[in-house]
C-alpha cells in the first residue's frame, strides 16, 4: 500500500499546482461539479483533506465538510491542509485505521482509494474550470482509472457520486478519459 500513499502524495502535489494557479477572479467560475463554482469546490477539497487528516490522527473534528475552510486565503488554506493530510497518510498505522465517511465506516485501504479519488478528480475539475490542464499528472490519472475499472464503481453511480460512463476517444488524454468514465462532462 505504499504505492497508494505515494499516489495520494502525487495527487496532493498535482492539485497544489492547480490551486496555486487559480486567480481570485476565477473563484466564481463554473466547474464540472454541477452547481459548484471553483470556490465551493476548493472549499470541499480543503474540508475533506482536513477531516481525513483529523480522523487518521484520531481526533474528532467539530467542523462540517462544507464549513468555511478557506477563509481569506484559499491558497494558504489548501497548502496547510495538504501538509496535514500528507502527514496523516504517512502515519505507520494510517491504512490500519477505520475512517468514517458520509455513507459509513470504511477500512483504511478503501479510504485511501476514496481519498485519492477525491483529491485527484477534484484537482482535474479545478484544472478544467480554470484552464490549467497542463498541471495534470496523466500517469496518475491512468493509474486511478485502472484501479476504478478493476474495483468497479457501479454502486457509486447509483447515489449520484458519479454519473453514467460517457464515451471517450482513444486520443483523449488520461484525465479526460477518467472524467468520462466518471460521467463528467466539460
Amino acid at each position: 500500500m505504499d504505492a497508494m500513499i505515494n499516489r495520494i502524495d502525487r495527487a496532493i502535489e498535482m492539485t497544489a499546482a492547480v490551486v496555486e494557479g487559480i486567480p481570485a477572479d476565477r473563484m466564481t467560475a463554473p466547474t464540472p461539479c454541477v452547481e459548484w463554482d471553483v470556490h465551493y469546490l476548493l472549499n470541499h477539497v480543503v474540508g475533506g483533506m482536513n477531516i481525513f487528516a483529523a480522523q487518521l490522527e484520531g481526533v474528532d473534528h467539530d467542523r462540517d465538510h462544507h464549513d468555511d475552510w478557506l477563509g481569506a486565503n484559499p491558497h494558504g488554506a489548501y497548502a496547510a491542509a495538504a501538509v496535514a493530510d500528507s502527514a496523516a497518510w504517512h502515519r505507520p498505522d494510517a491504512l490500519e485505521q477505520t475512517v468514517g465517511l458520509g455513507f459509513g465506516l470504511v477500512p483504511g485501504p478503501m479510504a485511501a482509494v476514496i481519498h485519492l479519488t477525491e483529491v485527484l478528480v477534484h484537482g482535474i475539475d479545478l484544472a478544467l474550470a480554470t484552464d490549467q490542464e497542463q498541471w495534470l499528472d496523466q500517469q496518475l490519472c491512468g493509474e486511478l482509472l485502472a484501479i476504478m475499472r478493476e474495483m468497479g464503481i457501479d454502486n457509486f453511480r447509483t447515489p449520484g457520486m458519479f454519473g453514467p460512463e460517457l464515451p471517450a476517444s482513444g486520443d483523449d488524454p488520461a484525465h479526460r478519459t477518467l472524467s468520462a468514465y466518471l460521467g463528467r462532462t466539460w
